[in-house]
């Protein structure tokens, strides 16, 4: 499953830089979170990075993105092959 950012978030800044898939952007008003990028940190950290850092605990599951281990790190793979091959 990807993570999504709810209205509680601050704007605080600190979840953008940690994420490694730069899966995290400011959107119109709050951070927001790419699901076609967010793999929850699989293949990188053992647990996301943005819900380690965020001071007040506004990153939970997105509902709508339900995916298995296996998907995140396929997914994880396919962004890999993308940066490399940029």
């Amino acid at each position: 499953m990807a993570l999504m950012i709810t209205s509680q978030c601050i704007n605080c800044d600190v979840c953008e830089p940690e994420c490694p898939n730069q899966a995290i952007y400011f959107g119109e008003q709050i951070y927001e979170i790419d699901p076609n990028k967010c793999t929850e940190c699989v293949g990188h950290f053992d647990e996301p990075q943005c819900v380690q850092v965020c001071p007040v605990e506004c990153i939970p599951v997105n509902p709508d993105v339900v995916e298995t281990q296996e998907a995140l790190l396929h997914k994880y793979h396919l962004l890999m092959e993308k940066s490399s091959s940029a």
